[in-house]
Formats: C-alpha cells, sequence, structure tokens
C-alpha cells in the first residue's frame, strides 16, 4: 500500500478489463474508468483514468468488473514515459489499483470469497499474520452466519 501519492476515483469503468500474464506468470489487468462531474454551467467535465491491477487483484477484477459498472479504484498515481516510433517522447499517468470494488451507491453486489492461495496479498507483498501457513489456513473452519440475525 503506497501511503505518499494515494488516490480514491469512484467513477465508470469504460472498457471491459484486458487480463494477461508477464512471462514470468504474474496476471495484470488494465481497464478504463471516467469520472464525471457537474460544472457550474450545467455541463459535464469528464476525466479518464487507465487503471492496472497486478497478481491476484488483477483476476479478480478480470472475473467480477465490466463495461459500465461503478467501482471505488484505491490506488497510487504513476507516471511513465517512453519514445515512440517518430521519436517523440510520451507521458501517460495511470492508477495503479491497490484496491478495487464494486460501488455500491446505486447497485448491490455478491461477495464471492476466493481460496487462500498463499505468499502474497493480491498485491505482491507478504500477507500479514506471518506464522499462519497456508496449510493451517485450509484447516480452520468457516464460519456460519445466521443472515436473519441482527449483527450486533
Amino acid at each position: 500500500m503506497a501511503f505518499d501519492n494515494t488516490v480514491t476515483v469512484v467513477g465508470n469503468v469504460t472498457r471491459d478489463p484486458e487480463l494477461r500474464f508477464t512471462q514470468g506468470g504474474m496476471a495484470v489487468a488494465n481497464f478504463g474508468v471516467a469520472w464525471n462531474k457537474k460544472r457550474n454551467d450545467g455541463e459535464d467535465e469528464v476525466s479518464f483514468f487507465d487503471v492496472t491491477c497486478f497478481r491476484q487483484l488483477a483476476e479478480n477484477v478480470a472475473d467480477s468488473i465490466a463495461k459500465g459498472a461503478r467501482v471505488v479504484v484505491y490506488g497510487m498515481i504513476s507516471q511513465r514515459s517512453w519514445e515512440n516510433q517518430q521519436g517523440e517522447r510520451r507521458s501517460k499517468v495511470e492508477i495503479v489499483a491497490d484496491d478495487v470494488a464494486p460501488s455500491l451507491k446505486w447497485a448491490s453486489a455478491e461477495i464471492t470469497r476466493n481460496e487462500f492461495r498463499g505468499g502474497s496479498d493480491g498485491a505482491g507483498r507478504p500477507s500479514g499474520g506471518g506464522a499462519r501457513s497456508q496449510s493451517s489456513e485450509r484447516t480452520q473452519p468457516q464460519p456460519t452466519y445466521d443472515l436473519d440475525e441482527e449483527p450486533f
């Protein structure tokens, strides 16, 4: 998690996530988000953001998010620069996501917990609680909840 240049954007997905894998097997997903803002004159001002996700987050985003969905993206701003084929310098600012979630302001979502795969938190960092191993994660029974009861 980046603490020095974080951003949270709530907007609509502009294109379905594209999932690909690096030569080393790491999942990478890219998608776009648009954020609309009403100006004082009543016109819409639209900002577009490219979002990149890595590892388990990338796979979950590709399985769960589609064009048109309203999402909350939390991550850090990253700028890349390169030279195109004509020798011109180009740059791009994108959001490298630490987390992506459906916005529940105007929709509902069904949450499905994925099986623990061990080793990282989905963003490439070791998962917390280092004393637990993957095998102990699997042997602990999952709690059951009565959905008709009040939570407190």
